[in-house]
This record gives structure tokens, sequence and C-alpha cells, in this order.
């Protein structure tokens, strides 16, 4: 009933479905070259801007859609076009810039639309909602956007009943450092209540309690300090019952920030009442390096330490940590090492110019290509617009 599959659609009806599904976010293939398709088509039909109340709607064009509800007040929860949404979503998914997005979608709401609406992904939880939409971004930010009109938009479907237990908003934020959404979800009772209209519609979903415990988890690992303090300060505890995402192993907040190297975060979920994690020496290798200690260990432990976290350079270059690639790399652990990606796809994703000639220097290999896509570090650079990583690794540098 709620599944959809928006990236999956490849087939239109016709010019105005087609410039619909090219200018929204479909979590899926989100490339430049969607939105200047759909600017395209608009260019060569201008009449699709009056088409009908979708496409009226992605243009944030209130004048057009106070004027279609007037003829038709249903109209706000009609699901049609080429995802089968309704206006409200096809306005909050938009990377169309201009018109008056938060003015529209108080028009679409005053007649009617579910300021709840949303869909399951393939079928998936958690639920993409009208706020997913808005707030954007998720593991490949830079071709997902927050919407222009990000905050007060948020703030005009929260006013209206919006759920601020959001699970793939929290997600899909949870990669960058800034908390504007969660300081905004907050004042709107993130945390509270028993998970809004998607926990009825899905039983599945998970609870407040457990995503936020997922976002402490991640930030406890990411080094992400203020937001650890925020979701502290609002009553997330440092413990919980909950084993957290797969990614995670159930491992504890405190347990994962002794292990990235985090002491400071660590000693804030201590104070906060966290049960200290213990160490084994072999463990205590990769996490004294990760906070940027030099090792010590005997040869035999470093040997149990690369047999048990072969993969430790990627981490810390996932974290961003060249100290600790470099401790990693002279103590034996493999530069090149890839369960999935290389430490060098990593820095090279994230921009870090620093890193990438840190970890070439140390012997990375860029002609490796990932598992997942097949595509080397410069691809990464490239898919993500870090331009000055790309043209580096596309210079004759040794």
């Amino acid at each position: 009933m709620y599944e959809r599959s928006p990236h999956k659609v490849t087939e239109f009806a016709g010019p105005v479905d087609e410039f619909l599904a090219h200018a929204c976010l479909v979590y899926g293939g989100d490339t430049p070259d969607r939105l200047a398709r759909a600017q395209a088509l608009l260019s060569a039909d201008p009449e699709i801007a009056k088409a009908n109340i979708f496409t009226m709607a992605v243009l944030s064009d209130a004048e057009g859609v106070a004027a279609a509800l007037a003829v038709d007040p249903g109209l706000a929860s009609r699901q049609r076009g080429p995802f089968d949404w309704e206006p409200l979503l096809y306005l909050t998914y938009s990377r169309l810039p201009g018109g008056d997005p938060v003015a529209a979608a108080r028009l679409l709401l005053d007649a009617g639309a579910d300021p709840n609406a949303g869909y399951l992904w393939e079928g998936n939880c958690p639920p993409f909602t009208a706020l997913t939409g808005v707030f954007g971004e998720g593991e490949d930010a830079v071709n997902r956007p927050r919407h222009h009109a990000e905050l007060p938009l948020a703030r005009l479907l929260l006013d209206r009943g919006a759920d601020p237990n959001d699970g793939q908003t929290l997600y899909n934020r949870m990669f960058g450092a800034d908390d504007g959404h969660l300081r905004l979800l907050f004042e709107f009772g993130l945390g509270t209540g028993d998970g809004g209209p998607w926990r009825t519609r899905v039983p599945r979903q998970a609870s407040p309690a457990e995503m936020l415990h997922d976002v402490l988890l991640w930030a406890a690992a990411h080094d992400q300090r203020a937001r650890v303090e925020l979701l502290l300060a609002h009553g997330v505890p440092p413990e919980a019952p909950f084993r957290g995402h797969p990614l995670h192993e159930g491992r504890s907040a405190h347990d994962l920030a002794v292990r990235s190297g985090n002491r400071e975060i660590a000693a804030l979920l201590e104070a906060a009442g966290a049960v200290p994690t213990r160490l084994d020496e072999v463990d205590q290798v990769v996490a004294d390096a990760m906070a940027g200690l030099p090792v010590h260990a005997p040869p035999s432990v470093v040997a149990q330490a690369i047999a048990r976290d072969p993969y430790a350079v990627v981490r810390a270059a996932e974290l961003g940590k060249g100290d600790a690639a470099r401790i990693l790399v002279g103590a034996g652990f493999d530069v090149n090492a890839a369960e999935c990606e290389t430490a060098l796809h990593q820095a090279a994703f994230a921009g870090n110019l620093d890193l990438v000639r840190l970890l070439l220097d140390l012997g990375a290999d860029q002609s490796i290509m990932d598992t997942s896509f097949g595509s080397t570090p410069l691809g990464w650079a490239e898919h993500n617009r870090r331009d000055q990583v790309a043209a580096f690794l596309r210079s004759d540098q040794p």
C-alpha cells in the first residue's frame, strides 16, 4: 500500500511526468543531470508549469496551487504523477529553485494534505516522509541537497502535525555535523510519544528511543562531540537495551567511542552514566592508534590486531584521522586493505586532499576499484564533486 520505488521509474506517460520525476530527489541515481533535464523540459514547453497541481507543487507555485484547490480541494490529497505521490511530496522532494514553498505547502495543508505523507522506499522502513524530503542528504549528500526552504518548511510541517520522530531524516542527516535539524525536531518532541502514525501504519517501525540510540551510536563512533552533548542534554541515555544498527555490531556508544579513539566523547558518556569499556590488549592496539598514540604492543599482539581488524586503515580514513592511518600502516596494517573500498576511496570521497597525499605516500594504490560500484578513488572524488582531489588524482603525481 505504501511501497514506492521512484528511483526505478524510467518510463513516462509524457513530458509532464518526466519533468516531475527529474525535478525530485529519488534516492537512487540522484545527479545534477536530472535537474538539468527537468529544467530543459520546462524551457522547451513552459506550459508544463501549469499542467496540473503536481507540477505547480514541484515549482512551489502558490498562486497556481491556490487556483487549483479553489476548483477542487480534494487535489491536496490526490496521488498521481510518475511516483503516485501526493502534491505535498512533490513539493518537499523537489529541488528546483524559486517559488514560495512555504506558502504553497500551507495551502495544501489547509486543504487537507497529510503532514505525515510519505512512502516506503522499496517497501523498507523507515518511511520517506515529507519531512525527509525537506531535510534531504544521506550517504550521497552532495547529490541530495536540503530543500532551499529547509527549516521554515520543516517548521510548517511540524506545526501542522508532522511527527518529529522521523527515522529516515535522522539517518540521512547523521553523516554531517550540522545539528539544526535535531534542534528543530527536539523543539517539537523528538524522542517522545509512541512513534506517530507511521508506527501504526507499519508496526515494524522503530520506536523514538531506538531511533535516537542509533544517532548516538553514530555520533560516538564518528567524533561528533557537539551532537553527543546535544543528545545527552535532551535526555538520550548513554546506555540502552537496543542492539542498534547492525553496522555497530551491538556495541555501546562508549565502546564505539573508545575503539574510534574519541576519548573526549567516551569521557562525556561516562560522566552521563555509561559503563566504561574494557578492551583486551589486541583491540587496544587499534584504539590507541585511532587516538593518535604510537603502537608499543609486542609484534605478536600487533599481528593479532591486524588479523582481527584488517580494515582499520579504512576506518581511520573514514574518520579523517591521518595520524591514525600513519600509525596503523607503520605498525603493519595494509593501506590497501578493502572489504569494499580502500582508505584512499574514503579520503577522496571526503575531499580530504592532505589525507589523500598521505595515503599515497604510504603506498595507497589509486587503481583499485571498490566492490560495490566498480570505481576508483578518482571516481569517488568525481561523484562527490571533490574537484581539487579529482584534479590531483588525475595529475601525474608519483
